[in-house]
C-alpha cells in the first residue's frame, strides 16, 4: 500500500464514523420532535433523555475512533520494525557460522560481501585489516565504490581516529568536523575499529554520498558495528593460525623457509621438472669463518649478520625461488627452471651481496657457494643437495669467498673466484 491510499483511508476511517453519528442524531432528532407536535411532553422528555445518552455514545465513538487507528498504526510499524531486526539477526547469525568455516581472509571477504549486500543494501564499503608488522593496515577488500572515488590501498593507524580513539567515527565534509588525515573522499564515511581479544585486528568503513548521510549513517551505525564484531573474530582467528602456519614453516631468526619446507619444495619442483624437462638448480651457502665472528663480536651481532644475510639474499631472488635456512650458518636457495650457467651468475650476486655487509658492520663478512643442478650435473633429487653440499666444500678448500660449481657430467669442477 503506498503513502496515497494510506491518507485516504486514514480520511474515510475518520469521516464514515462521523457521517454515521450525524445521521443518528438527525433521525432521533426527528422524532422528538413529532413526539413534541402530538401533545406527548412526557414521552418528549425521556425521549430527549435517550437522544442526550445516545449523542454522547456516539460522540465516544467518533472521537475514539481515530486514537485505535492511530494505535493501530504503531502496532503495525512496530511489527514491521521487530521482523526487520529478526531478519537482521538471522543474517548475523548465519554469518559468523560461515566465517567459522573461512579457511583465509578470501573466505572471510567473500562472507562480508554476500552479508553486506542485503544488511546494508546501497552502502559502500571496505575493509582494513592490520600487517604482519602492525605498522599499516592494508586493504583486504571493498564493494560498490563508485568509479570516480579512490579506495585508498594502505592506512596508517596514526592517522585515523577511529583506530587512535578505538570508537566508531564519521569523516564527513563541512565546517567544525574533525577528520581523519587519511580521508580523501567526496562520500561520508563511517569508520568502526575491529577489536577481538584487547587489540585492533582492523577497520570496517561504511560510505555513502546520499545528502542525508549523516542520519542514514547514524541508524545503521549498531548494525555495521555488529558486522565489525564477527568480522573481528574471524580475522583474528585466521591471523592466529597464519601465525602458526608461518611458525611450522619459517625459521624465527631469519624469516626464511625451514629444512622441512625446503625438502618438500625440492621436491616438487624436481617431479615438475622431470615431467616438463625443465633444470632445477640448487645454491648451498656457508657463511664465512661464522664462529670466528661470534666469538669476537658477540652472538647478538651474528644473529644480526644472519638476518641481514638473509634479506640480501631474498632480495636478489625471483617470487619462484626458495630460500631456507638449512642449519647454523647455511642456507640454501631453490631455482626452478634455471640452468647451471644461470645458477652460477645468481651465485656470484648472492655472495658480492653478502661481501657489501662487511662495511655496515666493520668486519668481514663473507660467504662459500656451492652449485648444482638438474640435469647437467645429476639427475636425482637425491643427489642436487649432496652435490651443492660438496662443491661447497670445494670453494671452502680453495680459499673461501668464492662460487663453485659441482662436477659436470665428465668434466672438472667449475670455480668463480672473487677479485
Amino acid at each position: 500500500m503506498n503513502s496515497k491510499s494510506s491518507h485516504a483511508l486514514d480520511r474515510l476511517m475518520h469521516v464514515v464514523p462521523a457521517a454515521l453519528a450525524g445521521s443518528v442524531i438527525l433521525m432521533m432528532a426527528a422524532r422528538g420532535t413529532s413526539m413534541f407536535v402530538q401533545g406527548e411532553p412526557g414521552q418528549f422528555i425521556a425521549y430527549a433523555v435517550e437522544m442526550l445518552a445516545g449523542s454522547i455514545a456516539l460522540a465516544i465513538i467518533v472521537f475514539a475512533t481515530p486514537r485505535n487507528n492511530k494505535g493501530l498504526e504503531q502496532r503495525r510499524v512496530a511489527a514491521l520494525e521487530a521482523e526487520e531486526e529478526r531478519r537482521q539477526v538471522q543474517r548475523l547469525l548465519q554469518m559468523t557460522d560461515m566465517l567459522q568455516s573461512a579457511s583465509g581472509y578470501a573466505d572471510a571477504n567473500a562472507v562480508l560481501r554476500a552479508t553486506v549486500e542485503t544488511l546494508l543494501e546501497g552502502f559502500s564499503g571496505a575493509l582494513y585489516i592490520f600487517n604482519n608488522s602492525r605498522d599499516r593496515l592494508e586493504l583486504s577488500t571493498g564493494w560498490n565504490w563508485p568509479d570516480d572515488e579512490r579506495v585508498l590501498k594502505t592506512l596508517s593507524p596514526s592517522h585515523c581516529w577511529a583506530l587512535k580513539r578505538g570508537k566508531a567515527h564519521i569523516n564527513a565534509d563541512g565546517p567544525g568536523v574533525l577528520r581523519c588525515e587519511h580521508h580523501a573522499s567526496g562520500l561520508t564515511v563511517l569508520e568502526v575499529p575491529m577489536m577481538a581479544h584487547g587489540e585492533i585486528q582492523g577497520m570496517l568503513k561504511i560510505a555513502t554520498g546520499a545528502e542525508d548521510a549523516l542520519d542514514r549513517l547514524a541508524r545503521v551505525k549498531p548494525l555495521a558495528e555488529a558486522v565489525a564484531d564477527a568480522m573481528s573474530l574471524a580475522v583474528s582467528n585466521i591471523a592466529l593460525r597464519e601465525k602458526l602456519r608461518t611458525q611450522a614453516l619459517r625459521d624465527p631468526l631469519t624469516g626464511l623457509y625451514n629444512r622441512r619446507y625446503m625438502e618438500d619444495a625440492l621436491e616438487r619442483y624436481a617431479s615438475l621438472a622431470e615431467r616438463s624437462g625443465a633444470p632445477v638448480s640448487a645454491i648451498m651457502i656457508d657463511l664465512d669463518h661464522f664462529k670466528k665472528l661470534n666469538d669476537e663480536h658477540g652472538h647478538a651481532m651474528g644473529d644480526a649478520v644472519l638476518r641481514e644475510v638473509a634479506a640480501a639474499i631474498i632480495g636478489a631472488l625471483r617470487p619462484s625461488d626458495v630460500a631456507c635456512r638449512y642449519g647454523g650458518e647455511e642456507l640454501v636457495v631453490i631455482l626452478p627452471e634455471c640452468d647451471l650457467a644461470e645458477a652460477l651468475a645468481k651465485g656470484e650476486t648472492l655472495r658480492s651481496r653478502i661481501e657489501a655487509l662487511s662495511a655496515i658492520h666493520d668486519a668481514n663478512i663473507s660467504a662459500s657457494l656451492g652449485v648444482a643442478s638438474i640435469p647437467e650435473t645429476t639427475k636425482t633429487l637425491a643427489d642436487l643437495i649432496t652435490m651443492a653440499d660438496a662443491a661447497l666444500y670445494q670453494a671452502k678448500e680453495g680459499g673461501r669467498n668464492r662460487v663453485v660449481s659441482a662436477s659436470r657430467k665428465e668434466a672438472a669442477p667449475l670455480a668463480i673466484a672473487a677479485e
